[in-house]
């Protein structure tokens, strides 16, 4: 039993830390944008990283989201629902953006690398 207990996949299973992170175990998540931040890049880099605030309709939780692409930020408003998904390290900031575990894949339930190609637009709402 002791072999079982000290396996990080056991304590992954069975600990129940899974529902206490802010998506509570899926992949995906919903939310509204509070507000459009920049966070300063990590040494030795120099950049201000555009990202979002973001308020889970789930639960309520607030995230940083990152804004992929250059300009993509122009498509995001304030008080605009977002998908969120995670950024590809199991719940780790990313690269030189510090504190920042999340992306944004869509925006008003378009997409928001459609968005940036010009393929289709953002409807009005």
């Amino acid at each position: 039993m002791d072999s079982e207990v000290g396996r990080q996949a056991y304590k992954k299973s069975h600990l129940g830390n899974e529902w206490k992170k802010p998506f509570q175990g899926s992949s995906h998540a919903k939310g509204i944008v509070l507000e459009k931040i920049g966070i300063e890049a990590k040494q030795p880099n120099s950049a201000i990283r555009k990202c979002a605030r973001v308020q889970l309709i789930k639960n309520g939780k607030k995230i940083a989201a990152f804004v992929p692409n250059d300009g993509c930020l122009n498509y995001i408003e304030e008080n605009d629902e977002v998908l969120i998904a995670g950024f590809g390290r199991k719940g780790h900031a990313v690269g030189d953006i510090p504190g920042v575990r999340f992306k944004v894949v869509k925006v008003s339930g378009v997409s928001l690398l459609a968005l940036f190609k010009e393929k289709k637009e953002k409807p009005r709402s």
